[in-house]
């Protein structure tokens, strides 16, 4: 992208990241392999104070690499981290990415190309998920997370063919001037940070912008339990992010927690109202078929293995995040509310 003038915009990368040792390499090497002028890039590196071997790939790298700066992040969150980069950043473009991906040569120029053509205040891309390792679990977690049964119409991770208006991205490209009119990201929110600064550029009357041409390589949680606590997790801060919005983003939140207390309501009433342990059994006996069906249907290059892992896939990841979501808003329900304090919430990698 360039200036009125003519001139290359200049962009900062933005990398939170915390005990990425086994992904940051191949991450960092996908961003200095870009094809934006090199000129016109700073790349920096969050570390929330990694105990891996994190710090000593992320000092190495800037030893090799001048446009890469490593910064500290003492309270260890993704928004703070967020913010301390857009504070630090020299660039007039920000384009958030995350240590846990790898990126073509052209993400971040067709990007910006897209912000500036478009008109678009935030531009994103899509989430091509692949397999941590090659077990059938893994790469049923892969396909289960990026499926329409498994997360809905979550474009940016099932993918589109054409450009469109949604309600969030994964990341972000914007321009620095989208900050200091819309705000910073709320460091209350150890997750769903994204979610809320753009339904907040919505209220705004900004827009959002998924570009299906630009993708990145997202490498998915390689066990049940992995996945489990994630979804749960992000399913926990979908209720503070729609209090502070005053409205729920989308509706495809709502369904998971809609299926588990529907279920439970009907099942604790059936042994008093027949209608009621009828459309238990029903609910109950068309999920497991919808299960089935879905699992057969995507899983079946993966072979018996793979089907029979998506099977599990399927009902751990809905039941993961609507648990998540009911906790949270019994808790708003009962509690003073509020988000609860990074420190209380043991973040998953």
């Amino acid at each position: 992208m360039t200036t009125p003038s003519g001139r290359v915009a200049t962009v900062s990368v933005i990398v939170p990241c915390r005990n990425e040792e086994g992904y940051i390499a191949a991450c960092l090497d996908s961003i200095l392999a870009s094809d934006y002028p090199r000129a016109s890039l700073e790349v920096l590196v969050l570390d929330g104070r990694s105990d891996d071997g994190t710090r000593r790939i992320l000092d190495d790298y800037a030893s090799r690499y001048p446009i890469i700066r490593v910064l500290e992040n003492p309270r260890r969150i993704a928004s703070v981290a967020v913010n301390l980069c857009i504070r630090a950043a020299r660039g007039e473009i920000l384009v958030r990415m995350d240590a846990h991906l790898v990126y073509p040569t052209n993400y971040i120029g067709d990007l910006v190309a897209a912000l500036e053509q478009t008109g678009a205040d935030n531009v994103g891309g899509v989430l091509m998920t692949l397999p941590a390792n090659q077990t059938a679990m893994a790469r049923a977690i892969a396909i289960g997370t990026s499926h329409p049964f498994g997360v809905g119409n979550a474009y940016f991770r099932i993918g589109i063919r054409e450009q469109r208006w949604v309600d969030t991205v994964a990341f972000f490209c914007c321009r620095r001037e989208t900050f200091e009119r819309v705000g910073m990201f709320d460091e209350e929110l150890p997750r769903g940070e994204d979610e809320e600064f753009n339904g907040r550029l919505l209220q705004h009357g900004g827009r959002t912008l998924l570009v299906p041409s630009v993708v990145a390589y997202y490498y998915a949680r390689d066990t049940l339990p992995k996945m489990a606590r994630m979804y749960h997790q992000y399913a926990y801060f979908k209720p503070i992010v729609a209090r502070k919005l005053g409205r729920v983003v989308t509706v495809r939140q709502l369904v998971p927690p809609g299926f588990l207390l529907a279920q439970a309501t009907t099942t604790i009433l059936s042994p008093w109202v027949d209608a009621a342990g009828f459309l238990s059994g029903a609910t109950a006996a068309a999920y497991l078929l919808a299960v089935l069906g879905f699992s057969i249907t995507a899983g079946r290059k993966a072979g018996f293995r793979g089907i029979a892992a998506l099977a599990i896939v399927f009902p751990v990841l809905h039941f993961s995040y609507g648990l998540g979501f009911l906790r949270r808003t019994v808790e708003l329900a009962l509690g003073p509310g509020g988000a609860p304090r990074s420190s209380e919430v043991p973040l998953s990698r």
